[in-house]
């Protein structure tokens, strides 16, 4: 008799008669049901589009574009050399330059970034790990010029370094100093930028890499167990920083096991909070944003992707997200063209003002399926935590290759599943059709990088180059005397010292891994 399971192999039965009865209340502890008591009906998720490619100048249109048609925050994406410390001008800039998101070499760029738009007013997402700590310093460099109170400007960084070592790459540093410095923006914003969001511990990437959303809960909860130990080994109190950190998850297309796992998550983090000390319940909040599964998307028939979104997304509703990202149905071929942005975000509006969803909180809760899922996902998950619990946390699971070798191991199974039919992916390996080749698609030319490389010549000419010279000096002794780094990345960003310039003062002191 054929075996129906969920993506992470649990089973499904053809009928569930009874499930544990589930009492809590939306917006109380261990928050299975929802962080707000009365969730949408008080307040929607935030329709947060991710965008960023080319120059400053190009994305600042697309950002105008975004808000004029109902966005409600924006998501910053950055360009690979950006992500890894290098200016535009690097020999291994080459080719990549604006390629997957904004090339940013100094606060200039910023400047342009986010040109006509006050800080102080919308909430802003950056995707940015690495160099998180001097984008971070620009954006509050811009904040100040526009004469923005520091304490109201809200946002989020990315931020979290332990998903690079253990599914993307776009690290820079050894693992430690890589934590010193989150640990450092954890203690400057706790007193400066009391709205900011420190960290998102990042289970997307993680499933894009290819795990199971079991996996991707797992990981995701055990990084972010080991960045409250670190801030708590930092001294810092975690009724203030754990009310800082947020979350970001994927949402694929097995609706009920995404539904499940974001319940199952709130509880999870809940419960590790509070066992690390946190009597605060905002503190032992899970809040996160989500979005849909890039790696779900298909070039074949790239119209279905629209459909894949909207089950996805409707998903991560009915799961309880706070901010949501739809993906445009062309980007397995380029980024989003201008009306596969706009069809994602109206995907969004489309649930949130015609649906009935978001009218009722936790809609699913006490299904039968639902609650026992919830349950299933949970028990499976704390497995994989107590084992990286055993190993000494989640450093040293990435450190011995484990979280890795885990990971390779589901995406290397999903493949075989798909090559040989057990899992049907609709227009690639069934229901396929003789397709045109796709029109217009996006793309971003390679000049932009001498269009960069000019800025870099103009604004090296024209800066006081010996305060840079000063500021770079003393976060350099900064960083070897273990003093806090963002004031001194901060003034360094001030001086228009460049991304790469301060980048390059810390791999001379840390070291690259």
């Amino acid at each position: 008799m054929k075996k129906f399971m969920t993506t992470s192999g649990i089973e499904i039965k053809q009928l569930y008669t009874e499930a544990k009865t589930i009492t809590e209340k939306p917006g109380e502890f261990p928050f299975t049901r929802g962080i707000q008591p009365d969730m949408y009906r008080g307040k929607l998720w935030t329709m947060r589009q991710y965008a960023g490619f080319s120059t400053a100048e190009e994305s600042n249109k697309r950002y105008h574009y975004l808000l004029q048609n109902g966005t409600m925050g924006l998501s910053v994406a950055f360009d690979l050399p950006t992500q890894i410390g290098y200016d535009s001008d690097h020999e291994l800039a080459e080719g990549e330059v604006g390629k997957v998101g904004v090339a940013i070499d100094s606060l200039k760029d910023i400047e342009i970034l986010f040109d006509g738009i006050e800080l102080q007013k919308i909430t802003t997402s950056m995707t940015i790990n690495a160099t998180a700590s001097i984008l971070l310093a620009m954006y509050i460099a811009l904040a100040k010029k526009q004469g923005a109170d520091l304490r109201q400007i809200s946002g989020t960084i990315q931020n979290d370094i332990l998903k690079e070592y253990a599914a993307r790459g776009t690290y820079i540093y050894p693992p430690k100093p890589s934590m010193r410095i989150i640990t450092d923006i954890f203690e400057y914003c706790s007193k400066e930028l009391p709205k900011w969001n420190t960290i998102s511990i990042s289970g997307y990437h993680i499933r894009e890499a290819g795990s199971t959303a079991v996996q991707e809960l797992a990981f995701t909860l055990a990084n972010g167990k080991a960045y409250l130990k670190a801030a708590l080994a930092a001294g810092l109190d975690i009724n203030v920083f754990a009310k800082r950190l947020s979350f970001f998850f994927n949402c694929h297309n097995n609706f009920f096991e995404e539904v499940a796992k974001f319940r199952a998550a709130r509880r999870m983090w809940a419960t590790i909070t509070k066992e690390l000390g946190a009597t605060d319940p905002r503190a032992q909040q899970l809040r996160f944003h989500t979005q849909t599964g890039g790696s779900t998307l298909t070039a074949q028939q790239p119209q279905n992707n629209i459909i894949r979104v909207a089950v996805q997304a409707m998903a991560a509703v009915m799961g309880g997200t706070q901010s949501l990202h739809t993906n445009g149905f062309d980007e397995a071929l380029s980024l989003p063209t201008e009306e596969a942005a706009r069809i994602a975000l109206r995907t969004q509006q489309l649930i949130a003002f015609e649906s009935g969803v978001p009218e009722t909180v936790d809609p699913l809760a006490g299904s039968y399926f639902v609650e026992t899922l919830t349950d299933e996902i949970e028990a499976a998950a704390w497995a994989y935590i107590e084992k990286i619990d055993v190993m000494g946390g989640a450093v040293t699971a990435i450190e011995e290759g484990y979280i890795q070798q885990q990971i390779a191991d589901a995406a290397y199974q999903y493949q075989k599943d798909v090559e040989n039919g057990a899992r049907v992916i609709v227009g690639v390996n069934k229901f396929q059709v003789e397709e045109p080749p796709m029109g217009e698609v996006f793309r971003v030319d390679d000049s932009i990088r001498n269009l960069q490389i000019e800025k870099l010549k103009k604004l090296k000419a024209e800066r006081d180059n010996d305060a840079v010279r000063k500021s770079l000096e003393a976060l350099k002794g900064a960083a070897k005397d273990g003093s806090n780094l963002m004031p001194h990345i901060l003034q360094s960003v001030e001086n228009y010292a460049t991304l790469g310039e301060i980048a390059d003062v810390l791999r001379g002191v840390f070291g690259e891994f």
